[in-house]
């Protein structure tokens, strides 16, 4: 089963062989990050990048690949931070460099930090998703033939941009460029920020560090960088679609969809990581929820285990099934992308299969935006609600689910936010469906828009995966058919193409939820019907149901809306829930070790492999706590309030004799 969930037995021996390895390595401790402070965090994160520099240097990217997963898994923070390095600075340069500029660039350093430390410069306080509205600028001078790199205000200057602050040398830097007057768009410029020997910054640029966040404090010095007419060569602009030469002239990649595919690499690497992540949390909760017994049943001694209850298999193993998933549609994609990247490096103008690849180029980037955003909110809800499972032992820090919530909700917004992710993905499905109805064939991904008949099919109560699969069919054509016709609508209104996408943006939200959760689905059940058929597949199989069919329960208004399904079958959807949730309960801990996350990685007591939880636990707070022999604030601040005398408070008015003055007023008063 394990090598199943892994794609293949060598992958789960590297993993193996990897979690060893970081479990042994002084600056991989990770049972004491919940007491350390920011500035230990970051050190530590520094300590760290010798030795991925020498497997970055001496393993191949497919293997250094799995390893930064791992990892990813154990430490988010240092993931991060390294992937801004080698992820980001070194993906820029790989998507955007001529061969000879990414020769030139290698040659000086960028692999071993041994001459160039990276960063990338994209997103602007006043802009993030929006990358084509940057306003940093990079305006060419002939004279010299360098570019002018310049911050025209505030807003435009660069924010949340990793390892500025106080580590990288160099920049790639996403800016407007400017030739003789005319904008041609965001380019990208690889921009010294700091001099190498002495690392005092260079002259016009100006950088600060943004501060604590929310998680990832191990990330080492988020900054923003100003640039006060910074002159860079002009070779230092990235030309591998956009070419800018000696004198000016500027020559346009002649197919603009090429540039998407620099942002497939980081959308499908957050898709594994989403399934990576809430397999770490599921792993706690489930393991936990094996151990811990809560209230008596009947005549039994013991008490009743968490994970025996409905209610909490109900909590728990749908979300076990939804990993599961997303996990197989991450080695799908991962496929996926590696052949697009190939077919898009060996590409010419003039290949007779350019129109099918663009169209499965831009299919591949908005089913990619679309799994990002879902994907990556599922598992922060998975997160949150695995917490939740473990009681108030799931509030302590040593659980790690509060570390674990807070290092992964950046991953809803980075990357592109998931809304607009979601608008983007679609967009795109609008127009596969004006393709559609024109008669065109669609990408495979999108294929099901090619079929009106899916339009009013109706279950045959066989609720197996081939009808689950028609009822996410049915209802994706349909909220797609929605949407494309609102669409229209506006148009024939008299609204602007813009104006009308922006009208129809919650049925496109919508459109983009509904066929994305269909999609996962579909790699699941592939994935699984590929499989020799065997025990291990056979359960794989039910936890496949399992996830149509809760996703279903989850969505039932768009189902019992299109007809697919009836009330009386929805009730039959929810019994099958239950009873799947049962069957998956009965092999949960195999199923949870298949994911084969050691306990150094988890790192919490709670999910410990052996049950040890109370043990563990106890013994981790009491490590982490130790009672000082001396109170801190004792004599300062607790003692004078023990000690305080309450002080007679003179009464004013017994003072003053005011009540026999009074009377005697009132009297004189009689009186007259």
């Amino acid at each position: 089963m394990s090598i199943k969930m892994h794609g293949s037995e060598k992958a789960l021996l590297l993993k193996e062989k990897f979690m060893a390895e970081i479990a042994r390595h002084p600056a991989f401790k990770l049972s004491d990050i919940h007491d350390l402070s920011k500035d230990e965090l970051r050190e530590r994160t520094m300590e760290k990048f010798a030795s991925m520099v020498y497997f970055v240097t001496n393993e191949s990217l497919e293997t250094f690949q799995l390893r930064m997963q791992l990892i990813g898994i154990a430490d988010p923070s240092f993931w991060t931070r390294f992937g801004v390095a080698y992820g980001l600075f070194l993906g820029a340069l790989r998507s955007g460099a001529t061969p000879n500029q990414l020769s030139y660039w290698i040659d000086r350093g960028v692999l071993g930090l041994n001459g160039v430390i990276g960063c990338f410069a994209m997103t602007e306080l006043a802009h993030g998703s929006n990358v084509a509205g940057l306003e940093t600028t990079a305006t060419f001078d002939r004279g010299s033939d360098e570019f002018i790199i310049h911050t025209p205000h505030l807003g435009a200057t660069k924010w949340w941009i990793g390892g500025a602050a106080s580590t990288a040398t160099h920049a790639a830097v996403f800016a407007q460029m400017i030739v003789d007057g005319k904008k041609y768009g965001v380019k990208t410029f690889v921009t010294q920020l700091r001099d190498t020997k002495t690392f005092t910054l260079m002259p016009g640029v100006t950088i600060g560090d943004i501060g604590k966040k929310m998680g990832r404090d191990g990330i080492e010095d988020n900054g923003y960088i100003q640039f006060t007419y910074v002159r860079v060569p002009r070779a230092h602009m990235l030309m591998k679609h956009t070419q800018v030469s000696r004198d000016g002239v500027v020559s346009e990649p002649p197919l603009a969809q090429l540039t998407y595919g620099a942002l497939l690499g980081g959308r499908t690497s957050m898709v594994t990581d989403s399934s990576n992540s809430a397999k770490k949390a599921l792993t706690v909760a489930v393991r936990y929820a094996a151990v811990r017994r809560q209230f008596s049943s009947g005549k039994n001694e013991l008490e009743t285990q968490l994970l025996d209850y409905p209610i909490h298999q109900r909590r728990l193993m749908p979300l076990v099934a939804q990993a599961i998933a997303i996990g197989f549609t991450g080695l799908r994609l991962q496929t996926m992308y590696e052949d697009m990247t190939q077919a898009l490096d060996t590409m010419e103008p003039s290949d007779p299969n350019l129109h099918d690849i663009l169209d499965k180029l831009k299919e591949t980037h908005a089913t990619s935006a679309g799994l990002k955003a879902f994907c990556t909110w599922a598992c922060l809800d998975t997160i949150d609600k695995c917490r939740q499972s473990c009681g108030g032992h799931g509030y302590s820090a040593y659980s790690n689910f509060p570390l674990m919530y807070a290092d992964f909700a950046v991953q809803c917004t980075w990357e592109g936010d998931n809304t607009i992710l979601s608008l983007q993905a679609g967009r795109s499905l609008v127009g596969a469906w004006g393709a559609a109805i024109k008669g065109k064939k669609l990408a495979p991904g999108v294929a099901y828009l090619n079929d009106s008949s899916i339009r009013t099919a109706k279950s045959n109560s066989s609720l197996d995966l081939s009808d689950i699969q028609r009822a996410w069919n049915c209802v994706a054509f349909n909220v797609i058919k929605k949407a494309a016709e609102e669409y229209v609508a506006l148009l024939k209104s008299g609204k602007t193409k813009d104006e009308a996408m922006e009208r129809c943006s919650q049925s496109r939200f919508i459109a983009a939820k509904l066929h994305t959760i269909g999609y996962i689905f579909r790699l699941f059940k592939e994935a699984v019907e590929e499989m020799e058929v065997n025990e291990e597949s056979k359960m794989l199989r039910t936890v496949a149901r399992l996830y149509g069919l809760w996703q279903i329960e989850e969505q039932q208004g768009y189902f019992l809306k299109y007809g697919y399904f009836d009330a009386t079958q929805i009730d039959k959807v929810q019994e099958n829930v239950d009873a799947l949730c049962a069957e998956v309960r009965s092999v949960a801990i195999p199923l949870i070790d298949s994911f084969a996350l050691s306990d150094h990685i988890i790192n919490s007591p709670l999910g410990k492999w052996d049950g040890s939880v109370y043990e563990s636990y106890f013994a981790q707070v009491q490590a982490a706590n130790p009672l000082p022999k001396e109170h801190p604030y004792f004599n300062r601040l607790i003692k004078p309030l023990l000690e305080r005398q309450n002080e007679d408070m003179e009464d004013p008015e017994s003072a003053m004799g005011l009540d026999d003055e009074l009377k005697e007023m009132e009297d004189d008063r009689k009186g007259e």
